[in-house]
């Protein structure tokens, strides 16, 4: 029979974290750093007093699945065109570059064991932890926050596509990269019917009906989506991440008149996920955190400020690209800010292990790199844009060049 004794603790982290940071605004701390770091204080690395169980171990994987699934969402395709996307899949490309060859180079002093699946590890950025932080800058919508979104987009989407090409099926690289077409090809499928679908108009009808009763129909829709392409992804034995994201993806696309007709669909889908499933998954993260592994040395310890070093070559270096559309401060505060990431690094580690091609000491070097990045990283960029200025003087420039 599952248990609620420990799901109870969990969730009780998951509520506390949160709650005490919003005590004290001034302290600008992600909550997704708390509860790891609070789930490694209850889980066996210290008190002891939380172990994975069923209950937990289930909540927590379809965590993982939300937390890639509104990832997926917050894609905005219109804003993926032009000089934008010329400019950030350049950067990636250059960013897995750099990140092959500083694996390499962790290969051979001994460091690592696998030296692809850290350099993809090493290319995503934490974008669920960077919108909020440049919401609350007022830098979503210039060019500085629309090239921070398009980067971290791409390495988000690059790094899932990357994983699973490499790290997923039996059947080599070939093989899973039919498979991943056949995975679009359905999505492709899916959109055409479901748009199709919308444009009748007693569909329609009953959709508006139902959506804010008992019924919560395009709630239970997304759902649907998320845990139909995830499923598929599995049998077809690739990583259900993949289906996820791709499930995002496919309704921020349909989802075009979200403020017109339901404008509280989004923020259901968001209340759903990172009030409830999402945070159970970084809280029992922390709970499935290997400290001991991690200072069993002082050689594994000494791999966190080298990983950490790491993502900052890895994901800081490329912003030298945006140096036509941003000033030399800004350029390098955007390198700052997307080398922060967390979410894609626990998921990746966590299956880079069951794969054993991570040790435990590699994994929970990764993550404390992750944790770091987004202790530090925002909180930095935010204080040296501050110091700077809001925008450049030639942003209005920028911003012609962007639609390019």
């Amino acid at each position: 029979m599952p248990s609620f004794g420990g799901l109870l603790i969990v969730v009780a982290v998951a509520f506390a974290a949160p709650f005490v940071l919003g005590l004290f605004p001034r302290v600008r701390l992600p909550s997704v750093a708390l509860e790891i770091l609070a789930g490694i204080v209850i889980g066996p690395s210290v008190l002891g007093i939380v172990h994975v169980d069923q209950s937990i171990s289930v909540i927590s994987v379809i965590g993982l699945a939300f937390l890639l699934f509104l990832a997926g969402l917050e894609i905005d395709f219109s804003k993926l065109r032009g000089q934008v996307l010329r400019v950030t899949l350049l950067g990636f490309a250059v960013s897995f570059a750099i990140a092959v060859l500083v694996a390499l180079v962790l290969k051979a002093t001994g460091l690592i064991e696998t030296p692809l699946l850290v350099a993809i590890i090493l290319c995503a950025t934490s974008l669920g932890v960077l919108v909020p932080v440049l919401k609350d800058a007022g830098q979503i919508s210039s060019t500085f926050g629309q090239l921070i979104i398009g980067a971290g987009t791409i390495a988000d989407f690059g790094a899932v596509i990357l994983l699973s090409v490499f790290f997923s099926g039996e059947g080599g690289v070939g093989s899973t990269l039919l498979l991943i077409g056949g995975l679009v090809l359905l999505a492709v499928v899916v959109f055409v019917a479901v748009r199709g679908a919308e444009r009748s108009r007693t569909i329609r009808t009953d959709l508006v009906r139902l959506q804010d009763t008992t019924a919560q129909i395009r709630v239970r829709g997304a759902v649907v989506l998320l845990v139909g392409f995830a499923a598929i992804a599995d049998k077809l034995g690739l990583e259900s991440i993949l289906g996820a994201f791709m499930a995002g993806a496919i309704l921020s696309l349909l989802d075009r008149d979200e403020r017109m007709t339901h404008p509280e669909f989004r923020r259901k889908l968001e209340a759903v996920g990172f009030g409830v499933f999402i945070p159970v998954f970084f809280v029992t993260s922390g709970v499935k955190y290997d400290l001991d592994a991690l200072v069993a040395s002082a050689s594994n310890v000494i791999m966190v400020p080298i990983f950490l070093a790491a993502l900052v070559a890895v994901r800081g270096l490329p912003a030298i690209i945006y140096r036509r559309l941003l000033s030399g401060r800004e350029t390098a505060i955007a390198g700052l800010m997307q080398a922060t990431s967390l979410p894609f690094i626990v998921a990746a580690t966590a299956i880079g292990q069951e794969l054993d091609l991570l040790t435990a000491a590699e994994g929970a070097a990764l993550i404390g790199a992750g944790l770091l990045s987004v202790l530090l990283f925002p909180i930095i960029g935010l204080s040296l844009l501050g110091q700077g200025g809001a925008a450049t003087a030639d942003d209005e420039r920028s911003e012609s060049m962007l639609a390019m």
